[in-house]
């Protein structure tokens, strides 16, 4: 009578090793099955009984001595005999680790045909033999329909093994459970009761305990799942939440393969679960800030646009310098907001770089304690900064070596207070109506901020007082406008835009 062929399972990232490994072996008659890669070789395992595994030592992704303590923490192939081969000099160290991964043999490449045959050729007949009595034992359970002591003990053995799985799935966030089809009892690894969040000494595992730990809205996906394996289907993989008992969520992706009998009869059900809730945090993070990203370009280019739209001048050169200036202030504080990841604005450095152009001659002293901006406050104050020291530049103390610029800010009451003082200029007298610049920076500070712009046109320089509420202040950036809804949100976007058009900057 011809013997049982078994499984031989050959696990290695070449092709060329692979073919060798199988014109070698071919004339044991066996069932040689030839994967690429320790991923392949776990899903072959979960859906079949294998006899023997000879692996590959290096393998990327999933190196051969990582691929063996997998398989040796499952309760299924605590006995399958693994065979490493290594193209490698191995030392005695790599063997002494080779064998506590579970390796019951380290071939060195290259490898004799005849050595290699005669080992597996051992191995499988050990696990022809074993399987052998396996089917007897059953056969006389079936008789004498109980079970006895010597299976009692076994099954208590393996419950306690079970127990005592190696903490490398669980802080890798990984668990691996079964389940019985016949009698339906549960088996979980410690990994498993942690991405659970339970207690194993006080959960107890039945279906139902079970099922009320995934989240309501993913039950009915995964119920159907199962009685799928029923009605033949064979593995299943989906992600699914965890309703932990503490309130919180996590998220999951759990792989299960159905083993069936000689018949075709499903009769366990073997899966691992992997927390993969740190990965959809990332993602949402990465979707949020594309969000964030695509509103404020479109603030930014609301803004620009009202800059080129409404910059008065006498000529088109004029009308280009007076754009070009304000939309670099633009871009100066958009740099300094972007240090922050737009978390606002340092006032000092907001100054600082927006004076920056008229700075070298030493003419500029500024003075004040650290006040962070929100982003649009930053925005509207630094272009009011930049039609102010243009201005000055132009007509004021700036516009002569021995001028003088002194501008210092406090807080009051949560409220800014900024004085421009100029001195040292050419004499100052009151303009009879306001001029574009000093209209700007009224309308910048007023509508757009709700604060006050004061000026003083003494004789000896201009002293301009701008008072900035801090916590007042709307803004596109803030907490609320992100929690409004897209019909509220777009005429305070068209409000914002209108403001900053009525600041003709």
């Amino acid at each position: 009578m011809d013997q049982e062929k078994v499984n031989i399972l050959l696990v290695d990232d070449q092709p060329a090793k692979l073919l060798a490994y199988e014109v070698i072996l071919k004339e044991l008659g066996e069932n040689l099955v030839a994967v690429s890669s320790g991923r392949e070789a776990l899903e072959f395992l979960l859906k079949n009984e294998v006899a023997v595994i000879l692996v590959d030592v290096c393998m990327p992704e999933l190196d051969g001595f990582e691929l063996a303590a997998m398989i040796r923490d499952h309760p299924r192939f605590q006995k399958t005999a693994m065979i490493f081969i290594s193209a490698i000099q191995v030392s005695d160290f790599d063997r002494l680790r080779g064998y506590e991964m579970g390796a019951v043999d380290y071939v060195p490449v290259p490898v004799v045909p005849e050595v290699l045959r005669a080992k597996i050729r051992v191995f499988a007949e050990l696990y022809r033999k074993t399987r052998q009595l396996e089917r007897l034992n059953a056969e006389l359970e079936d008789r004498v329909r109980a079970r006895t002591a010597e299976l009692e003990q076994s099954t208590a053995r393996l419950v306690e093994s079970e127990q005592r799985r190696s903490m490398a799935i669980a802080a890798g966030k990984m668990g691996s459970w079964d389940w019985d089809w016949v009698n339906g009892d549960w088996m979980w690894d410690e990994g498993q009761y942690k991405i659970f969040g339970v207690d194993p000494k006080s959960f107890e595992l039945t279906s139902e305990n079970i099922q009320g730990l995934f989240h309501p809205e993913d039950v009915d996906e995964l119920r159907q799942a199962w009685e799928g394996f029923g009605k033949g289907q064979t593995s299943y993989e989906a992600e699914f939440r965890v309703l932990r008992p503490d309130g919180e969520v996590r998220w999951c992706v759990g792989t299960a393969a159905a083993t069936s009998d000689r018949h075709g009869r499903v009769v366990r059900v073997s899966g691992v679960t992997v927390d993969i809730t740190d990965r959809k945090r990332a993602e949402e993070r990465q979707s949020l800030l594309t969000r964030e990203v695509d509103h404020r370009a479109k603030n930014a280019l609301a803004l620009a646009q009202s800059i080129v739209r409404l910059t008065r001048a006498q000529n088109v050169s004029a009308y280009v310098r007076a754009v070009e200036g304000r939309i670099t202030a633009l871009a100066r504080v958009h740099t300094v907001l972007s240090l922050s990841s737009w978390q606002g604005a340092e006032i000092r450095r907001l100054v600082t770089e927006e004076i920056a152009p008229y700075s070298e001659a030493g003419q500029i002293q500024i003075e004040g304690g650290e006040v962070q901006l929100q982003p649009a406050t930053a925005q509207t104050l630094a272009l009011a900064l930049h039609e102010l020291v243009t201005n000055s530049a132009k007509y004021g103390s700036l516009s002569v070596l021995l001028g003088r610029l002194a501008i210092t800010w406090e807080v009051q009451d949560d409220t800014l207070i900024l004085a421009w003082v100029e001195s040292g200029g050419p004499k100052v007298t009151k303009p009879k109506q306001k001029g574009f610049g000093t209209r700007s920076v009224i309308a910048s500070i007023e509508t757009q901020l709700g604060g006050r712009a004061d000026f003083d046109w003494r004789a000896e320089g201009l002293i301009c007082r701008l008072t900035v509420p801090l916590r007042s202040v709307f803004s596109p950036e803030s907490q609320a406008f992100r929690e409004m809804s897209d019909q509220d949100r777009k005429p305070a976007v068209q409000s914002q835009v209108g403001q900053t058009i009525s600041v003709r900057l």
